[in-house]
Formats: structure tokens, sequence, C-alpha cells
């Protein structure tokens, strides 16, 4: 279609000037100029499945630099500290600071030993659980054994 590689070159403002002329003249002209816009994604919106794919990169790319930088903060205090240029934000007094990054780290390890404390808590109860339900099915053997297929 020569028409719409020509209003390509010359932009989306010849797109608009284009679909104002088809109302002009024959309005059916202009409401199709229109549908064609928005389904191309010419005007920015509608389907584009290339547009949709480059911003969903994009979106990808910036969380795994998100998480890449996450993950180098994990071990500075809660939160990761988001002041002033990758640093922690300072007090301005260096014996708060020592004593408010050592607290930090202290309740930083102690919530670890807690969580590490409620998975083997809760691998104890699983497992108790477990052994009572095998103990039941040992002593108390199904009343209506399942009924076997015949091999012939």
């Amino acid at each position: 279609m020569p028409i719409v590689t020509k209003l390509d070159e010359y932009g989306r403002g010849a797109w608009i000037a284009f679909a104002v002329l088809g109302f002009i003249v024959w309005w059916p002209l202009g409401l199709a100029t229109l549908a064609f816009l928005f389904g191309s994604g010419r005007m920015g919106c509608g389907y584009a499945g290339d547009r949709y794919e480059h911003r969903m990169s994009r979106l990808q790319g910036k969380m795994d630099r998100m998480r890449e930088r996450m993950a180098g903060r994990e071990g500075r205090g809660f939160g990761g500290g988001f002041g002033g240029w990758g640093r922690e934000p300072s007090s301005g007094n260096r014996a708060f600071d020592e004593y408010k990054a050592e607290t930090l780290r202290r309740l930083e390890d102690e919530q670890r030993e807690f969580h590490d404390f409620l998975g083997r808590l809760r691998m104890a109860r699983d497992k108790a659980e477990f052994d009572q339900f095998m103990n039941d099915r040992r002593n108390n053997p199904p009343a209506n054994p399942p009924a076997q297929p015949d091999a012939a």
C-alpha cells in the first residue's frame, strides 16, 4: 500500500490529517482510518506485537537490574538502605552508625535463626503427623480392600 508507506514517512501528523480529511469527505472513510490507526499501533495504542514485546523486555531488564542491586545489599541492614548512591544514610555520628549497623546485623541474624527454628518446628510436626498416620494405617487395615483388576 503506497499511501500507507508515504503517510508513515511523514509521521503521526500526516495520519491525523488523513483521518480528519476522511471524516470531511465521507465519515465511514474517517472511521475506517481511525480503526486502522489504532489497530495497527501507529497511534501508540491498540495491538502492536513488537511494541508490546519491546516494552515487556525493557520491563524484564529493569526488574533484573533491581534484583541484582537488591541482592548486593542484602547484608547491609533492613531494606538495604536506599540512601545516597548505594550507601546507607548516615546520622553524622560514627559511633551511633556503628552501633546501629551492629544492632541491625544482630537482629537479622536472630530473624534468620527464628525462621530456621520455625522450619524445623514445622518439619517435626509434619513428621509426627505422618508417623501417626502410618501407625494408624498399620494397626487398622482398610475394611474393604480395593478390588484388584483381573490379569486375564
